[in-house]
């Protein structure tokens, strides 16, 4: 998708060239219904007669209205205009028009929005536009090709901000596409051919490691997982050199469980192809890597993907076996499903070498997570407070929220073994908390923090499909150690 940004006047708006315009229309203002411009006097009209009110998402649709040059037009009410309720109004008003085959869509704010809530209407706009197309024999690829945004001011804030958003919906829909995809079209090694491809250029390298070299680094947790699997590991290592080598990088660091049967504990049945979206962390550092490719930001960043599937062949890691990490830690494997943080302890062992400034481990890790905060923000656990403020507030400022749990040392009394340094599961109580406490034990040397996506990265039923996250707020994160609104106004130059 293509985003611009106009200088326009609705007057003008409604005479250009396009296939539908949607106008967010803010609560009452006065100014606003005196305009002499038909969509005004209509407004004013049907507030007078009860027909329109400024609950958000409430539309007045229209076609083919006299002094309108576009067919299709629908005025939705956005009340105060903050991000949340732009997006009630976005869905609305699609709901509206994506029976259409609108390519060129207009998107006029009728107040002064805010760059959140500008990012806000693309974000939305992509994510209810998107169509996957990958494995379909007649696949029905998005209508909507370009969005154009206006009002009657612009800033260089706000360019800014469009530039960043088309940056961010490539990396989004990135993560979607390989997250989305079955895991026999997913495998790790086609993982490690879609990095390749997105680490290209003179700031970017990509090293993908197989059994052999992993074995050889000694991480015996991850290759303990892979055992059960014909598809063979890849340890994929992203690198964004986009500042002098002497500035420390930031490590993500992706989970990338290709296909999760649980193992020798294998899972039920039920909704077991869903165990597809086990590789979302890993989907996510694909995506934001994506976006730095567009956004060439001055930093540092690594990403490192363990990738495996988790598979009960007769090689397959038992119940009770012990196996030693990179780290030397001994790790007495109690449930085989308990697999992402195998995979994971080794990776964050592998970070120290860059000498990070911080490392964020992104995992689809425990099903306790989705109890405790269902699907609208995933879990932050970190050993560092000011790197979870810093996290915290890029969740809050893209609208991919994310909501601090606890790690106090009480947690890990259940991971204590007999037989090893640590049991890789502990009782019920807590999981994503005790699960967290397994990973702290390998994230001592640098700032550390880790995301449970496992309620956010992808829907269940109907609507099933993967969401993207959570690569907008690690975007959002990310360029805010740089100072996110000059590298987006440079980037707007640029362009």
């Amino acid at each position: 998708m293509n985003f611009e940004i106009q200088k326009r006047a609705l007057s003008t708006l409604i005479r250009e060239d396009l296939d539908a315009v949607v106008v967010l229309w803010p609560a009452p203002d006065d100014q606003l219904t005196a305009s002499l411009d038909p969509i005004s006097a209509l407004v004013k009209t049907a507030t007078q007669h009860g027909d329109f009110d400024h609950k958000p998402g409430t539309t007045l649709s229209l076609y083919a209205h006299p002094g309108v040059k576009t067919r299709h037009l629908v005025i939705v009410s956005v009340a105060d205009g903050k991000p949340a309720k732009v997006r009630t109004a976005l869905l609305a008003a699609w709901s509206v028009l994506k029976s259409f085959k609108v390519k060129r869509l207009g998107v006029h704010a009728a107040f002064d929005v805010s760059t959140q809530a500008l990012q806000m209407a693309a974000t939305t706009l992509a994510d209810a536009s998107y169509s996957y197309t990958s494995t379909l024999s007649q696949p029905k690829p998005r209508t909507l090709k370009h969005v154009v945004f206006s009002m009657a001011r612009v800033s260089a804030e706000q360019r800014g901000a469009v530039a960043h958003v088309q940056a961010l919906v490539s990396g989004i829909e990135v993560a979607k596409e390989w997250a989305n995809r079955p895991a026999n079209h997913a495998t790790p090694s086609m993982l490690a051919e879609a990095a390749k491809s997105i680490a290209k250029g003179a700031s970017f390298k990509c090293e993908v490691m197989g059994p052999k070299e992993v074995t050889k680094l000694g991480m015996g947790a991850f290759l303990a997982v892979a055992r059960g699997s014909d598809e063979p590991l890849r340890f994929i290592v992203m690198r964004y050199n986009g500042a002098p080598a002497s500035q420390a990088p930031v490590v993500l660091v992706g989970k990338g469980i290709t296909f999760d049967t649980g193992g020798i504990s294998i899972k039920p049945a039920a909704e077991m192809d869903e165990m597809k979206f086990d590789m979302c962390g890993a989907a996510s550092v694909l995506g934001v890597f994506k976006a730095l490719a567009e956004l060439k930001p001055a930093l540092n960043v690594v990403g490192l993907i363990p990738a495996t599937e988790n598979m009960p062949d007769g090689l397959a890691v038992k119940p009770g076996d012990v196996v030693t990490s990179m780290s030397g830690q001994t790790i007495e494997i109690l449930n085989t499903d308990a697999e992402g943080r195998l995979v994971l302890c080794d990776a964050l062992t592998y970070a120290e070498r860059f000498k990070p400034k911080a490392v964020i481990d992104i995992a689809t890790l425990t099903g306790a997570c989705v109890i405790a905060l269902g699907g609208v923000r995933s879990g932050l656990f970190s050993s560092d407070d000011a790197l979870a403020q810093s996290i915290q507030s890029a969740g809050e400022a893209s609208g991919d929220t994310c909501w601090r749990m606890p790690l106090d040392d009480d947690y890990a009394e259940g991971l204590k073994s007999r037989f090893a340094d640590v049991a890789n599961v502990a009782g019920r109580q807590a999981g994503s908390v005790t699960a967290a406490k397994f990973l702290q034990r390998f994230a001592s040397k640098y700032p550390w923090a880790h995301l449970d996506i496992a309620g956010t990265a992808w829907r269940s039923g109907a609507a099933k499909g993967a969401t993207g996250r959570p690569v907008a707020l690690l975007l959002q994160y990310l360029l805010s150690q740089v100072g996110g609104a000059a590298a987006k106004t440079r980037v707007a130059n640029r362009r």
